[in-house]
């Protein structure tokens, strides 16, 4: 019913993952499978509906708290994670990681901690440091192919006074985990047994496998709190740049707003990610789902090669995102000369597990949101690297 096949030549679209891959592999001429976008056209009904808006013709400044944007999140929420929100609790942002640094700046000082489960997406730590404040990591812990937080230590870091916030990933990108609802209630009674506030990063939230539910913060919420995500992973829309999220407080919320419209001046919103979303919020379902099965059959691709050609490196596919997080520890590969290979001789892009913190040494996170046949280039490009290096 819907085409994942088809490559589509995403080169001359001032693509990051494709033109700008020089920038941080030195090579222009690679097959990346780095940045976390998707090599598929968006959904054919959210295209209908830009290009009816298009036709419209007229493009002035606009308001994302209309009729349509925030009941089409009420409905998502509701149908995908049976969680009911308040509609008034919904903002409007450019990206996540914008929405994350300014609820980072209004509910912390320069100094202060701010608490993350390692490995990272390095975007945190780039917006944790690019705002004075102090990285705390929790290093997750793998144990017969899942990954888990010691709660004892994650309490021992949410103790100290200056920590003032934990910085949540869920689902976790790199590692794809899954936190189950009694995970998530237990940070949530930690959180407000040592009054630490919670901005919960879910971009993630519709890739998610298997009999893995995805449990939204604001179910679980007890101190004061922040979720914010968007629907540009799920149906690849991420270059028109919107996202939202929901904050209860409303002082907090206003407080968030007035940065948003005044101090930043961003209170006119990108109409196609509005569009975008609420096509896809109300449409989109039969073609997520089919996207979904394919990603997975993706992931099991990449489990079954690997495994075939490495039998020691017994991996399971995660249980969420598109993103192959391998550990090929078992290997003794050498991470900095297995880039080596990989950008040299075999002329593919790949991210090093260390680009998200020193727990990801040993590790690489392949990006398979992609037709198959590419991804098989990939992977067979990864097998020949690591046998050259064996």
């Amino acid at each position: 019913m819907f085409d994942f096949s088809t490559v589509i030549d995403r080169h001359g679209t001032w693509c990051t993952q494709w033109d700008y891959v020089a920038d941080r592999f030195g090579d222009a001429d690679l097959l990346p499978f780095t940045i976390s976008d998707m090599d598929f056209a968006t959904a054919p009904f959210i295209l209908d509906a830009l290009t009816k808006r298009l036709a419209h013709g007229v493009f002035g400044y606009s308001r994302w708290k209309n009729d349509d944007f925030p009941p089409a999140i009420v409905h998502w929420f509701a149908r995908r994670f049976h969680s009911v929100i308040d509609r008034e609790s919904i903002v409007y942002g450019p990206s996540v990681i914008y929405m994350v640094a300014e609820m980072i700046r209004q509910w912390s000082a320069p100094g202060d901690g701010i608490v993350v489960h390692t490995p990272a997406y390095d975007a945190f730590f780039k917006t944790i440091t690019g705002n004075q404040r102090t990285i705390v990591g929790v290093p997750l812990e793998k144990a017969d192919n899942q990954w888990f937080c010691d709660m004892v230590k994650l309490e021992a870091a949410l103790a100290q006074p200056q920590n003032k916030i934990l910085l949540l990933c869920s689902p976790h990108n790199p590692t794809g985990k899954v936190w189950t609802r009694d995970e998530l209630n237990t940070m949530a009674e930690l959180c407000e047994k040592h009054g630490v506030r919670v901005i919960s990063d879910e971009i993630h939230m519709d890739m998610v496998w298997g009999n893995h539910q995805h449990t939204p913060w604001c179910d679980v919420a007890r101190s004061p709190w922040a979720l914010f995500t968007s629907g540009s992973k799920s149906f690849n829309i991420p270059a028109f740049t919107g996202a939202y999220g929901l904050i209860a407080d409303e002082t907090a919320r206003n407080d968030y707003l007035f940065a948003l419209k005044s101090r930043d001046g961003l209170s006119s919103p990108s109409v196609p990610a509005l569009v975008a979303h609420i096509a896809a919020y109300r449409e989109g379902e039969p073609w997520l789902d089919a996207l979904r099965s394919y990603l997975q059959d993706n992931m099991r691709y990449i489990a079954q090669t690997l495994n075939t050609a490495f039998p020691e490196l017994n991996w399971a596919m995660p249980e969420s995102t598109y993103l192959a997080w391998v550990d090929l520890r078992p290997l003794n590969i050498d991470d900095n000369a297995l880039q080596d290979v990989l950008i040299k001789q075999q002329k593919v892009a790949i991210m090093p597990g260390y680009t998200y913190g020193e727990e990801g040494n040993g590790f690489i996170r392949l990006n398979a949101g992609c037709p198959r046949s590419k991804l098989e280039q990939g992977v067979e490009r990864l097998i020949a690297a690591i046998n050259t290096l064996r």
